[in-house]
């Protein structure tokens, strides 16, 4: 699986909706490789996309289209400053991937000291363990950017639910699991918090 993550400030979130809406509507049925999209605008108006191809080659054929560089010069126009595009052909699902069943999620980015290392996480093992306290979570992606930082988008079935499971004590083998995957990361994470995701699927 290929993700392309986008990222931008907005100045028109509702405009923008109806931009990718069309962009479902009259693009998508001719993106060939095109398995789905997730997109939200945060409170303080970022945008975040994740859009999952076949391959990479599957999305740059679809950037190639015509008709796609035409919806891409009008939709830009509702950005403010530049647009930044990560392309990731380096993607783990957790729990078989996202959901269009979500009601909220959230996007953490972070920068990465030691990728080998994080590939003995998120593993079926562990997310059996989570599910098991964490029913809220339906699944997600985790995507490495070229020059190593890391999108994580994690689905949850609602906000309450989320926010009611991270209040939640962690039996101590789990925490200290977790304690030990946050060491392969440098510096904090950033969150974005899509509280009404934009889910899109062919």
């Amino acid at each position: 699986m290929f993700i392309q993550v986008i990222q931008g400030r907005t100045h028109d979130r509702v405009e923008l909706r109806e931009s990718l809406d069309r962009w479902r509507r009259e693009l998508a049925p001719h993106a060939e490789g095109w398995l789905g999209s997730t997109c939200g605008v945060t409170d303080e108006g970022v945008f975040v996309a994740l859009a999952r191809f076949e391959s990479r080659e599957a999305a740059r054929r679809n950037d190639a289209r015509h008709e796609q560089g035409q919806w891409w010069a009008e939709t830009s126009k509702l950005f403010e400053g530049e647009v930044a595009f990560h392309d990731c052909t380096d993607v783990e699902l957790v729990s078989g991937g996202g959901s269009d069943q979500a009601g909220f999620v959230q996007i953490i980015q972070a920068r990465i000291r030691d990728r080998e290392a994080l590939r003995d996480f998120w593993t079926e093992e562990d997310m059996r363990a989570m599910s098991a306290i964490r029913p809220d979570v339906l699944g997600g992606v985790f995507c490495v950017h070229p020059d190593g930082g890391c999108t994580t988008a994690i689905y949850f079935t609602t906000e309450e639910a989320a926010r009611e499971g991270e209040r939640k004590e962690m039996p101590p083998e789990m925490q200290a699991r977790m304690e030990e995957e946050m060491q392969y990361y440098e510096g904090e994470p950033t969150f974005y918090d899509l509280r009404e995701p934009w889910l899109y699927s062919p």
